[in-house]
């Protein structure tokens, strides 16, 4: 074959990839062909996009149940990711931890039922699901408070489908598991019952995520898990964006470079979040400030946001009292966020309170923006592939082994 010819079958088949990934974002309904930069379309249809760290809202009492429906799957498909790690956290209102947990599977079933979703509760169900362009979750929750000393329940969660295990949130459990990076520490550090909590997580088959863990109670669980963890969403402390108040309120909640390059050195990853960046552009730069510390094999994405309707609702304080950190008027929570978007029955989603209206007069769904403006930072499809979602899959697959 001629240098020309060689040179027109390649031209033929990277068009042919464009056209395949652009039809195949509009099979999925999520924006027409005319909307999205061919590249962008070509690398979201191939790659496999994970939200490491977003909240459901779903029930947690009796009371509540079965709770509003929710565009689950519409919602996945106009972001253009492949799966998100649906979280909730059981810390925000009174009552039993445990029989919040219960409620919340319980109602996340219904929920994925509705909708047509299955849960991944391995590497190969999410390659099998994004093979055959259906959504899916892998069942996630912030905080080990519904354990309650019991490292039994872990099992039982196991059994129920979560595979992705948070071990801190914002308030301490009744037998606390390790420091939180937000309060005063008086732990040393991981606790006895966190240690257990690990190994049983390493023997069954589920994912830890230190999301929330200061610098000690990090140092002291990797000695402990036999598996890779991951830190679901923060961002590096030298990336505190444009807006003085809102670093200053996120600032605690930010990891320094040598706690990134240790759990990267554990053969971790760290996702990081959408706070502190005003457009894509700026996610993307601090996507790149943390690939420069610790590798682009070890970085993922984790928004911290909610991919579904918030459920506005008046939350109780924290088990154990002191100041309700929770956000966003649902009964999962969704990290920290300024006060005014904590107001019950608020009208309008605060900009960045939705994972696909992560940024003002954003266009188009979540990953597809994201994408391209990693394109426009430098990255390559490849290493979007890793950071998308590649790099969580290595390491989900690693623990769930």
């Amino acid at each position: 074959m001629t240098r020309q010819g060689h040179r027109s079958r390649r031209t033929f088949l990277f068009n042919g990839a464009l056209l395949a990934g652009v039809g195949l974002v509009a099979s999925r309904g999520a924006w027409g062909a005319d909307e999205v930069d061919p590249r962008v379309a070509a690398i979201v249809a191939k790659t496999i996009g994970i939200d490491t760290h977003n909240h459901i809202d779903v029930p947690m009492t009796a009371t509540e149940m079965p709770g509003p429906d929710i565009d689950l799957k519409g919602e996945m498909k106009r972001s253009g990711l492949s799966a998100i790690c649906a979280t909730f956290a059981t810390d925000y209102q009174q009552g039993d931890a445990y029989e919040r947990f219960l409620t919340a599977m319980k109602a996340m079933d219904t929920q994925l039922e509705r909708n047509g979703i299955t849960r991944s509760l391995t590497g190969a169900d999410v390659r099998a699901a994004h093979a055959k362009g259906q959504p899916t979750v892998i069942q996630a929750v912030e905080g080990g408070h519904f354990l309650q000393g019991k490292v039994e329940r872990v099992a039982e969660a196991y059994g129920r489908g979560l595979r992705h295990m948070g071990l801190l949130h914002d308030s301490d459990a009744t037998v606390p598991l390790g420091d939180v990076y937000t309060n005063p520490p008086q732990y040393g550090g991981l606790t006895a019952f966190g240690r257990a909590v690990i190994q049983k997580c390493n023997r069954l088959g589920m994912l830890v995520d230190l999301a929330h863990a200061n610098m000690q109670t990090t140092e002291a669980a990797l000695r402990v898990s036999t598996r890779p963890v991951v830190v679901s969403h923060t961002g590096l402390d030298t990336q505190l964006g444009s807006d003085p108040r809102m670093a200053q309120m996120m600032r605690p909640r930010l990891i320094s470079k040598e706690q990134a390059k240790t759990v990267a050195g554990a053969g971790g990853a760290v996702g990081v979040w959408i706070h502190l960046s005003d457009t894509p552009l700026d996610f993307a730069k601090n996507v790149r400030a943390l690939v420069d510390v610790i590798g682009v094999e070890h970085v993922c994405i984790g928004t911290d946001t909610k991919l579904t309707e918030p459920t506005p609702r008046r939350m109780g304080p924290p088990p154990g009292g002191g100041p309700d950190r929770g956000p966003g008027g649902g009964s999962a929570g969704n990290g920290p966020h300024p006060p005014e978007g904590s107001r019950p029955g608020q009208q309008r989603p605060r900009v960045g309170e939705r994972t696909n209206e992560a940024w003002a007069d954003e266009k188009s769904g979540f990953y597809y923006a994201v994408v391209d403006a990693m394109l426009k930072t430098g990255f390559t499809s490849d290493e979007i592939a890793k950071i998308g979602g590649g790099n969580y899959l290595r390491i989900f697959e690693a623990a769930t082994r």
